[in-house]
């Protein structure tokens, strides 16, 4: 079962779905209070600029505002910042996230892909600076890779925020799935920011906000940033989204416990399911690849569980599927139903 991205709009209540990489614990409560306690502002035009929600942002990671835009999701920004800068000639990782693709192939941008081998684990290697010093208007990678999980490594992460700012080669990091990574803050590519480095975050996935829409993307370059903030339309985030997100950002606690249990019940998965001869391929994040020679998801499907079929992300095929990390109990589940299909 092929779809464009994980989360199927049709489940029913008895679904289990494995398929997209939403926290399970689910929209913080103080999110959820805030939104119902500001029902009465929805009728009123957002702040296009987001002042509020901007000013938060600035205070929580320690980025001036100015150097903040915020859009109606990672995605729209993703757009945004294509048709802004056009790039010529751009460089993506295979596999990766199929919007790349499909938001270069809107401006014609030709596109180099570095191909992710298995035999490697998926992991970037230094190869990719080869590339860079070739004529590239455009580097796009995420960390950690979905639907890989990998990190890009310290040191080479630094590496590539130097070489683009060398070559003038913009380079856009997708970090929409850091918050879920353990000691985040050594990982992010805001440790190298610089006027070429845009990293593009998210509150969809961390805060289970996809229905309202919020991401956000950091700019080493002022000039830059403002050319993004002009892009789109002028109201692109709604005031529900403004006011959770404003919330969202006094959820310490909950980003904490999100991280612990994430890694507690990713390691419970990965072993468990070595167990029945899937290949494991090991993750970071709040999701893991594996292998499978069987339609392992139609199978699943019959035992009402849904995970990603990766067969079209480039560089993978049909034997590959992706698992959401789960609370213990789906996760349970979701180990037992294998057991039943691939070991009798």
């Amino acid at each position: 079962m092929l779809y464009e991205h994980g989360g199927y709009f049709f489940q029913n209540d008895r679904m289990n779905d494995f398929s997209a990489n939403i926290n399970p614990l689910g929209m913080p409560e103080g999110v959820k209070n805030a939104l119902i306690h500001s029902i009465h502002d929805f009728e009123k035009y957002p702040d296009p600029n987001c002042t509020k929600l901007v000013k938060k942002l600035s205070d929580k990671i320690g980025i001036a505002p100015e150097y903040i835009v915020c859009g109606n999701g990672a995605a729209d920004l993703l757009y945004r910042m294509i048709h802004t800068f056009k790039p010529k000639i751009s460089v993506i990782c295979t596999p990766s996230f199929s919007e790349y693709q499909k938001a270069l192939a809107e401006i014609d941008s030709a596109v180099i892909p570095y191909a992710l081998h298995e035999e490697n684990d998926f992991i970037l290697d230094d190869g990719l600076l080869k590339i860079l010093d070739h004529p590239v208007d455009m580097l796009i990678l995420t960390t950690p890779n979905n639907p890989t999980g990998k990190l890009i490594s310290i040191e080479l992460l630094e590496n590539i925020c130097k070489k683009c700012l060398e070559n003038h080669i913009i380079f856009l990091c997708d970090e929409c799935f850091m918050e879920f990574v353990n000691r985040s803050e050594n990982f992010t590519a805001k440790n190298f920011l610089n006027e070429n480095v845009v990293i593009l975050k998210a509150f969809t996935k961390i805060f289970a906000m996809a229905g309202l829409r919020l991401g956000y993307a950091v700019f080493g370059s002022l000039e830059k940033a403002e050319r993004v903030r002009k892009t789109g339309q002028f109201w692109s985030v709604s005031v529900p989204a403004q006011i959770a997100g404003i919330a969202a950002l006094e959820e310490d606690r909950f980003l904490k416990n999100t991280v612990q249990m994430t890694a507690k019940e990713r390691e419970f998965l990965q072993n468990e399911l070595r167990k029945t001869h899937l290949k494991i391929f090991s993750s970071e994040a709040n999701f893991i690849l594996l292998k499978c020679g069987l339609p392992l998801d139609e199978m699943l499907f019959h035992q009402n569980i849904l995970i990603r079929n990766c067969g079209n992300f480039k560089g993978l095929n049909e034997n590959f599927f992706r698992i959401a990390v789960k609370k213990h109990k789906e996760n349970s589940e979701l180990i037992l139903a294998c057991k039943r299909i691939l070991n009798g």
